[in-house]
């Protein structure tokens, strides 16, 4: 943000510290009566014709706008996406071993994306790739929804799990 003598127009429309119009200014002058009242001129809008000042405590506006964007980060929820790997022709422990660990990722608040890789002839069954899919979304839905349904890509076969919000 442009701060006191950094701003370049000649004039300006001056706002005070209360929010009252004063009407369009030199800089000169927008500047002095600014530094009588030991506060600071900032360029609100910059694109306005003329541009657009006020009148405020520089210091005070930056420490309360850090204070927001802290605030606002503290509650965001970062998500994070963890990839479960299959193959097509999966034996039931190993499934299992799979599920566990999808099931726990879940349950932190990550999605989750299932993947089945299909190598060799096993392309020409997908039918059989897809039902291990949707045999993992049917254990898991519960704890998640599906986010994409089962698609291929290449020859990988893609399921994405969202976990369910508890609010």
């Amino acid at each position: 943000m442009n701060v006191n003598e950094k701003i370049r127009a000649r004039e300006v429309r001056l706002i005070d510290s209360n929010g009252d119009q004063l009407g369009v200014k030199t800089r000169q002058e927008a500047l002095e009566i600014a530094q009588t009242r030991e506060l600071d001129l900032v360029l609100v809008a910059p694109t306005a014709k003329p541009p657009v000042c006020r009148i405020m405590d520089y210091g005070k506006f930056r420490f309360e706008q850090q204070k927001k964007e802290k605030e606002a980060r503290k509650k965001q929820k970062i998500i994070n996406v963890k990839e479960v790997r299959l193959s097509p022709g999966i034996e039931e422990h190993d499934f299992n071993t799979k599920l566990r660990n999808a099931r726990k990722f879940l349950e932190k608040g990550d999605k989750v994306k299932v993947s089945i890789r299909f190598r060799g002839r096993a392309i020409t069954h997908k039918e059989i790739g897809q039902k291990v899919l949707e045999r993992m979304a049917e254990e898991c839905k519960d704890l998640s929804t599906i986010e994409q349904r089962p698609k291929m890509e290449g020859r990988s076969m893609f399921l994405m799990l969202a976990p369910v919000n508890e609010k």
